[in-house]
Order: structure tokens, then sequence, then C-alpha cells
């Protein structure tokens, strides 16, 4: 089986969302939309990779794949729960009405219709996808709440009174907007209400996020169309404080919002409870090209998400942290898994990471990858090469935590995060009048 150390990457082939994220029977199960015939996107699978740290992943394979009328086009995006030692997966499933003839994984115009679906599995490493599946929330009627296409990827947790569900969907005149299910059993769903804002905030809400932490309450969603800066990606992810109530199922969204990370490749994410109950996400990083071995995707670093007075932090996982302590003078002697650059970037300063270019103006910090990033393609030119965060706020500190194809750079501990594909980087750091620079590979036993 793959193995893979701090970043899970794709297998082969295609991954994108990341799905069912749980801590269950002593392991984290990370699931992800996989494509497993080409780097190409197509009909998705399930792919399924266990952990027991966050820092080690293994690959065990496709555990969900299409079987039945609901799902013949498509396992798509779904997330996990465990009740009474079980593992309930719920997930949308995709129904095309016509395919492309030249590609049947297509489907022109969006002439699809979306279900939403449940497979239990006893033990979590095994899926009868033959006679365990089962459909909870049928298509979208026209006189209902949601959209027929465009509803999708529910997010499943436990709440007071029960169990609660939230999908992604849109407006009949085209604004994001969430539903909102409750459950006693996990097996029949009662729609209870919904949720959107007048001002749009993109034409449909992908991958929804709720949860509760010390602090707050904190929605995370992936508006389409959010941004429309051709040629570049509109849509992008995005997290804010909320208010919730489960008896109405009611939910109060600010105007007001942060980019979960303001590199803005990432996208999709999901969160989860580690085994100290610490909230985790991890996202899908969006690539213009598969590297080299003949894969495309890859996810971000583990990152626990906390919020103080309002602002939601995004702070790399301790077991990520402190697997970083051989000190070493040069990126050339770290290992396959990457290294980490420490170091305080006052105004006006400036370092190169490989070529990928970080430094701070008018308080904020500032990168540049046209260095390192093709652009060669259409699709490479959706990407931005420069990004910037709002201005920082709690001091200089920069945490740079560096692979062969992302570069993760956390800013006082997590107060913003800017990651980005590369490709090319070199094995040099160059500075302009910074200070100490601290440089950390993972530790011998690894």
């Amino acid at each position: 089986m793959n193995r893979d150390r701090i970043h899970l990457k794709a297998p082969g082939n295609w991954i994108n969302d990341p799905n069912g994220f749980i801590y269950y029977g002593g392991k984290y199960h990370l699931f992800y939309q996989y494509f497993p015939y080409a780097p190409v996107w197509g009909t998705m699978h399930w792919g399924h990779a266990v952990s027991e740290d966050l820092v080690n992943w293994e690959h065990l394979g496709v555990a969900l794949f299409p079987t039945q009328c609901g799902d013949q086009n498509g396992c798509f995006s779904g997330s996990a729960v465990e009740h009474e030692g079980r593992m309930y997966l719920y997930y949308t499933g995709v129904h095309y009405h016509r395919a492309d003839p030249r590609n049947i994984h297509l489907c022109p115009e969006d002439d699809f219709e979306s279900a939403q679906m449940m497979i239990i599995s006893e033990d979590g490493m095994h899926f009868d996808n033959f006679k365990d599946k089962s459909m909870v929330v049928p298509v979208m009627s026209d006189n209902g709440p949601g959209d027929m296409t465009h509803t999708r990827d529910p997010k499943v947790w436990r709440g007071k009174n029960g169990w609660y569900m939230v999908l992604g969907s849109k407006t009949q005149d085209n604004r994001g907007e969430l539903l909102f299910y409750r459950s006693q059993d996990l097996m029949q769903w009662d729609y209870v209400n919904t949720a959107s804002k007048e001002n749009g905030l993109g034409w449909m809400w992908e991958c929804p996020d709720y949860f509760e932490i010390p602090g707050g309450k904190v929605l995370i969603i992936s508006p389409m169309g959010l941004l429309s800066e051709e040629p570049f990606e509109g849509n992008q992810t995005v997290c804010m404080p909320v208010e919730f109530d489960e008896d109405t199922c009611s939910m109060q969204i600010p105007d007001e919002y942060q980019y979960m990370d303001y590199g803005l490749d990432l996208y999709a994410p999901q969160t989860t409870t580690d085994a100290e109950g610490r909230r985790v996400l991890t996202a899908w990083l969006r690539m213009p090209e598969a590297v080299k071995g003949g894969w495309i995707g890859m996810f971000c670093i583990p990152r626990v998400v906390e919020t103080e007075k309002g602002h939601i932090y995004f702070r790399v996982h301790p077991n990520i942290e402190k697997k970083y302590t051989r000190k070493i003078s040069h990126p050339a002697q770290a290992d396959s898994a990457g290294y980490r650059v420490s170091l305080a970037l006052k105004e006006g300063e400036r370092v190169s990471v490989g070529g990928y270019q970080i430094s701070r103006k008018d308080g904020r910090i500032c990168t540049d990858r046209s260095g390192v990033f093709p652009n060669n393609t259409a699709q490479c030119r959706k990407f931005r090469m420069q990004a910037a965060t709002p201005e920082v706020k709690e001091g200089y500190r920069l945490d740079i935590y560096v692979d062969e194809n992302l570069v993760e750079v956390f800013v006082n501990h997590g107060e913003y995060v800017i990651s980005n594909a590369v490709y090319g980087l070199t094995k040099e750091i160059q500075t302009d009048s910074v200070g100490r620079i601290e440089i950390y590979s993972l530790e011998e036993s690894d």
C-alpha cells in the first residue's frame, strides 16, 4: 500500500475533496474524492486512508464506488459519524440524465440530479457497496427547498436534540443556501429550515461545515462564483462566526467573513474532532497539472481550528509541529517529507524559499510564486501568482512548511495562512536583511 507522511497525496491519478474525516476505532480515517483511472476529474469514487497520528498515512484503496441508480455517475462528497460502534458514511449520489457521448464521465450543461445517500460499515474498513447503501434524502422536487441538481455534500453531526445534517444548495434566484435536517436514528431525516444571504455570496454553497468550539460557533462554506476576476478561480472557501439554534435550525450568518486560507488554492475543507477533542481541518490543494508519477491532488497539513474575539485561527496540529525537531543548516539535508523554516519577518524584509517569495509590506504578509509555477495552459493561468493576508495584528513570526508541491505559510501561529501549489522549487533559501532563520526536518525516527 502507498504511504505518505505529513501531506496525504493522491495514490495515483486524481483526488479532490476530503470526505468522511473521522477519528474512529483508534485511527483517523480520511476518505477523498477519487478518480482511479487517470489524472483527470471523472466519475467519483471514495478513496480511503488511515493514520494513527495525522502524520503517517496509509492508503487502503477504494471504499465507495457507483452501484445504484442514485449514484451511478458518482459517489460525491460527504461525511462520517460513529454510532453504537458502527461507521455511517453520508454522501451525494449523482445520476446523469445524459452523458457526453465522447466521455461518459462528463455531463453536458449540468443535466443531472443529486440525492443524499448512506452506507454503514461495521468496522470502518469494509464497505459493501451492493448491499449496504440507502437513499436518505431524495432528489429535491420543484416545489420544495433546494435544487434538484445543485444540492450536495451532507455534513452530519450529533447535537443536543438528535442528529443534524446540513446540505449545500442554491435558491431559485441563484443564491447560496444551506438546508438543515434532523434525525433521531440516522436513517429517517426530516427537513427543518434553510439559511442564506440576501447579498448572495456566490451562486451555490458547497461543502458546508458547522461546529461549535470554545469561543464560538463556526460555519465554513465554499461558495461557487464568489469571485468574478476572470480568468482566476471564482470558487473559494470562507469561514465566519455564526449563531445557530438547534430547536429551529435557524442560523444567523454575518456579512463579514475570512478566507480560510489566503493563498486561494485550498478548497472544500472538512473538519472532525481529534483524539483530544480538538477541531481539526484539512482541505484539498487545487493543482493545475499532474506531477511526476502521474498524480494530481493533495491535502494540506491538518490544522486545529480555534476562535478568539471573533477571529478564526488555523494552527498547525501539534502532532505535526512536534515532528519537526531535527535542526538542519540547509534544505538539501531534509528528507522527502520536506522541512520547516521559522523566522521573524519585519516590515520591508523578504525571503525566498526555493524560489517562492515571501515579504512583509504595509503590515501584510505577501507571497509570489511566479518563479515556481507553470504558465503554459489556460488551467495554469486560472491560478493567482501573488497572494496577501490582511494586515497582521499579533507580530512577525512565520512558520513555513515546505513540500515539493506545496508551501504553507503560517503567520503568527495561525492568525492567517497562505498555502500555494508550487512546481520546481530549488533547495536554496535567500534572504534580504532577515535576522535569525531556523530550518527543521523530521525527527530521525521518521
